[in-house]
Order: structure tokens, then sequence, then C-alpha cells
């Protein structure tokens, strides 16, 4: 029995900014432990011995294509084989994304059974979590659709319910129930309701389903899906670990959740007779959604703050401070949140921290970077830090990773200064290619056809002193890209 996990990469976590931004989202920060969340989802399953005896296979991710670079590398910071990063070309929601999953992993293992992780979740307990897996796996073999319901804690609002209906059977020492219903997220006293039945648990997002299984049933209940995707897939191409759906027949796929397309339909109809399954997880589940459960999974000290980074806390409680750089001192604050990056801080009463998602659309509405990047923007070849700028200049921490390039290309408003700090730099600059080593700078003047490449085995760092009368990341006429990247993404 072949185990194929399947790792969903979207979301763009809004409520945990300054630290999770559009082009840099949640799932790629580390906020709980050593790994990021993305790399702790992958790392999950390694490893793991079920009863049932499945093997478990590399994970599939299935990301956007803008977070194609980002995703590649935080697998080979972990040196984690993987069995494809199956891009995306417009964000359609759970359900075609799946569908397209399931479709890759038939044809790279048969009909495996696909377990369903979101990247951007928190699972303290593993063993609780193989256990559950082990149990959904039996489930699973059986031709059953099966959802995690998170034990809950609280009687939280902000998430969707499963009621639990007849028990379906031991697994690992686990029990499962057949689904009597899902529901939507509750007003307050309901979810107290709930939480005193014992009979509802939290909707966590994780599934377990036989890929054909998963193919026959989104088949049945959203033909317009399953024919998009089925398009979408066998009109794919490959491009190194890189799967690609085609874009015109995905793009005109509709989006839905895997709940609301079938999940829900299967289990209201009538004839359902357990076919949909939930198998109760106490697994000390976070989905990260804002900062303060950022702090309710924390280690707090003696007067219950969570204090990350170089923070020192006078006077101060049930507080969480994250910082990045820079010394935060906190005098006197109370029930609060502060959040330091190197171009933004949040201040924030813990309390209304679901607000921060205002302050991203007031940054959204006036077109202001801090929305979407951070100051230092990743790029497959390595990164840069826009350390100041000024009216007609601009300067940059380059830092490209061996054996990396830059595309060839030009820019019509700036010229750009190049002062090697570290490494050996290899520049094209119009027709003539040349080595600058460490301590040596070059020129490239304004509209001259020019190339950055480190032929090294260390990372070359550089200083990048920019100077015209528009400097903005879209001035960039792209010839040539070892990445791929197309020239109407003109981004370095």
């Amino acid at each position: 029995m072949k185990i194929q996990p399947v790792i969903l990469c979207g979301g763009s976590g809004t409520r945990l900014w300054p630290l999770s931004r559009e082009q840099y989202p949640k799932q790629l920060l580390k906020l709980s432990g050593n790994h990021t969340m993305l790399q702790a989802t992958a790392l999950r399953l390694k490893g793991v011995k079920l009863a049932c005896g499945g093997v478990v296979q590399a994970p599939l991710l299935v990301g956007n294509e803008e977070y194609r670079f980002l995703l590649a590398e935080q697998l080979r910071e972990l040196k984690l084989d993987n069995n494809g990063l199956l891009l995306e070309p417009a964000g359609r929601n759970t359900a075609p994304a799946l569908t397209v999953a399931a479709h890759a992993a038939a044809e790279i293992g048969g009909d495996p059974i696909l377990v369903v992780m979101p990247a951007d979740q928190v699972i303290q307990n593993v063993a609780a979590f193989h256990a559950a897996v082990d149990t959904a796996v039996q489930l699973a073999d059986q031709g059953k659709l099966v959802t995690f319901g998170i034990v809950p804690t609280a009687p939280e609002t902000g998430y969707g319910y499963i009621k639990r209906g007849a028990v379906l059977g031991e697994g690992a020492g686990l029990r499962a129930y057949a689904v009597d219903r899902f529901v939507e997220k509750p007003a307050l006293d309901v979810a107290r309701e709930y939480l005193a039945s014992g009979d509802y648990y939290w909707n966590g997002g994780i599934f377990v389903v036989r890929a054909s299984v998963w193919l026959a049933k989104i088949a049945e209940f959203r033909p317009d899906i399953a024919t998009s995707c089925e398009a979408a897939h066998a009109q794919s191409t490959k491009d190194q670990d890189f799967l690609r759906p085609d874009k015109a027949a995905f793009r005109a796929c509709p989006a839905d959740s895997i709940d609301y397309a079938v999940m829900e339909r299967l289990a209201g109809a009538e004839a359902n007779s357990g076919e949909v399954a939930v198998v109760p997880l106490d697994a000390q589940w976070s989905d990260l959604g804002a900062w303060n459960a950022l702090w309710e999974i924390s280690a707090k000290d003696e007067n219950n703050n969570v204090l990350i980074g170089d923070v020192l806390a006078v006077d101060s409680a049930n507080t969480l401070v994250v910082g990045d750089k820079r010394l935060i001192a906190c005098v006197g604050i109370d029930n609060a949140v502060v959040v330091e990056t190197p171009d933004a801080i949040l201040v924030a009463d813990k309390s209304k921290i679901q607000q921060v998602k205002d302050v991203v659309q007031k940054l959204k509405d006036g077109n202001r970077c801090e929305q979407t990047s951070h100051r230092k923007v990743y790029r497959p070849w390595g990164w840069y830090d826009s350390i100041d700028a000024g009216a007609r200049f601009q300067v940059k921490r380059i830092v490209v990773n061996p054996g990396a390039s830059l595309s060839l290309q030009m820019h019509h408003h700036r010229a750009e200064h190049w002062i090697v700090v570290s490494g050996t730099a290899m520049v094209t600059r119009g027709e003539e290619t040349f080595m600058v080593s460490e301590n040596e700078s070059t020129y490239i003047p304004l509209g001259t056809k020019h190339r950055l490449e480190n032929p090294g085995k260390v990372p070359l760092e550089m200083i990048e002193v920019q100077s015209g009368s528009y400097l903005g990341e879209d001035d960039i006429v792209r010839y040539a890209d070892i990445y791929g990247r197309t020239p109407e993404v003109q981004k370095k």
C-alpha cells in the first residue's frame, strides 16, 4: 500500500503581518521550532511506521507558480526528496489543487492513498498525528473519504466544525466516526454548545483518501472541476522537479474547496452510510491564524510573556514580542503583541489582533510595498536586501548563490555600481565578460545589456548602488534567464 503525502502550499496568512506577506507567506516562516511551517509539514510523516503496513512516499507539493523556487529551496535545505512540485497557474482553492495532485500521484505510483495536509499548520504531538493517520489510512483503504476532526479546546468561532455520527470502529487504538454534518463558523453561544456536547470537532482541513476515490467523487459532484483538471493534467509539462498543469485549462477551472465540492455534499446525501469519516485528532494542533495563536502554543516566562529575539520586558505580562534585528524594550505592557521587522513594526492589543487584516487592507489600498514583500527579497539565484533609498538612488546588499546567475537584462532609467564584498563575480557588460574580485568594483551604464553570475564555490556578496530617475523593479528588460522566468515577470 502506497501512501502519498500531498502538501497544499497556498494561503497568505495576512493576520500574521508584518512577518507573513504576499510574496513570503507564513508557511515559509520559522514561527514554531527550528523548521519553517512547510518544512515541518514535509517532515511530519518522514520515517513513520504504520501498523497498516503502508509505505510513505516522498511528498508531492502543490503551490503557486510565484513561490516555486522558494518551495524548492526549503526542501533543498533539509535535503528532502520530493515527488514533484505541482505549480498552479492561478489560485482555484483546494478542490482543484487536490484533483490535479490526485492525477499526478496516480501517474507516479498507481493508485496511492493521499494524505492531504495544509503547509501552514503546527502539530506538536507528532506521535498522536501518526496514530490518527494510521486509522485514517485503514478507512481510506476501504474506500472512505476521511477528514481529521481537531479535538476542540475552546469555543472557537473562527473555525468550521464537524459533527460526528455513528462509531465506525477502532483502528490503531483510535476511534473513528461517520460524519453527521459539516457546520459553518458558529456564533460564540453556539460554539459553547458544541464544545459542551463533545460531539463536535474543529475542521482542520486534513484529508486522507485514495486517489481514484477522490477523482470519482469530484467527477460525480463537480464534473466541471473534474473536466478542467483532467485537461490541465493531460496537457501538463515537466521542468526538472516542477510539474506545470496547462494554464488555459486550469484557469478555466471553477474555484471551490474540498469540503464544499465533495465532503459536505457526500455527508449530507441520503444514501450516505459512513462514506465520509472523521478521525479525532488531539495533537496540540494550531493553524497559527493570528499572533495570539503563536502566544498560546509557545513557552512563556514567569509573567506569561512569549519573548522571541532580543527582547527586554519590564513590568509586562501576557504579551507576545517578536524581534528580528533590533533590541526591543517593553515597559508596563499587558496583553499586547509587538512584532518588529526591518521595515515595519506592529503594536496591537492582543484582544483585537484579528484586525491586523484591516491594516493589510489599508496597505493594499495605498499600494504600499510593505503589504507584498519584505525589505529582504528572495530570488531563485539568492536574495537582496534594500539597505537605503532616496529620490534618485537605492542601495542593495546582494547575495548570489554558488553557480547561480541573474538574468541577462537592461534598464531604461537607471545605472548601477557593483562593489564585491566577498566571493568572485563574473560580469557581462555589453559585449565584454570579465571577473570582479573582492574589494573591486564595476559600473553598468544606463541602457547597457548586462548579467551577474557567481562562478565560484562560495556565495557572492556585493553592494549595488543604483542611480537614476526611476528605480522600480519593473524597469527590467529581460533577454535570457536560466530559471525560465518569462519576460512579463520583469524582476531580477
